[in-house]
């Protein structure tokens, strides 16, 4: 195991905590008003996770799927880099409508919350992949505000509104775990599924 890989990862994923929470103080300041716009300002977020490869859960979830076992390792640093991001900028970052949404998602049933996370965990794989594939933020900027406008559930920005809430209870643990568990499962959908749905490419003809 290699120490600094790790050490590094967590810090590159406090970061991302961080630039993820800087996208809801934008969306709570938006919330009462003008929702849709804060939706897309939200991308802010993800965008500079992209473009500074920071480690962000949901961004690397999924490439589970193609990579060895060992890459597994690297989520519970990632996760708890990504909370204390969070939680730095969330107790500096009280806002009063974060209470508001916090007991509104804890009024949720656990498997709408986990479908919830599903859904904004395949949004959050197109939104990376299409950025590291094409070098283009396009599908970021369409991929955030849906899944915030659809009210998917994104386990580290709600990192954040429990945390701006200060709601630290066993009921908001709960709930960041069933988000944390749908996010991955829906990050991991489109990996596994092109894995096995399209037919290999042909090899090129050798020149002669």
């Amino acid at each position: 195991m290699d120490a600094k890989k790790y050490g590094r990862s967590f810090v590159r994923a406090i970061l991302a905590g961080m630039m993820i929470s800087i996208g809801c103080c934008v969306f709570l300041g938006c919330y009462n008003d003008v929702k849709w716009v804060g939706a897309v300002l939200f991308a802010i977020g993800l965008m500079t996770v992209v473009a500074f490869k920071l480690d962000l859960y949901t961004g690397k979830v999924g490439y589970i799927v193609e990579n060895p076992p060992s890459f597994l390792w690297y989520m519970p640093v990632i996760i708890v880099g990504n909370f204390i991001g969070c939680l730095i900028t969330g107790l500096m970052m009280p806002y009063d409508v974060a209470t508001t949404l916090v007991s509104n998602k804890l009024s949720l049933d656990w498997y709408a919350v986990v479908f919830r996370g599903v859904f904004c965990g395949v949004l959050m794989f197109i939104a990376v992949d299409f950025f590291k594939q094409r070098n283009s933020f396009l599908a970021l900027l369409f991929c955030v505000p849906v899944f915030i406008l659809a009210g998917f559930e994104h386990s580290i920005a709600d990192m954040f509104y429990f945390c701006s809430a200060g709601v630290f209870t066993l009921d908001a643990l709960v709930f960041i775990i069933l988000v944390i568990i749908g996010n991955g499962i829906g990050g991991m959908i489109i990996p596994f599924c092109r894995k096995y749905m399209y037919d290999p490419e042909p090899d090129a003809p050798k020149a002669e």
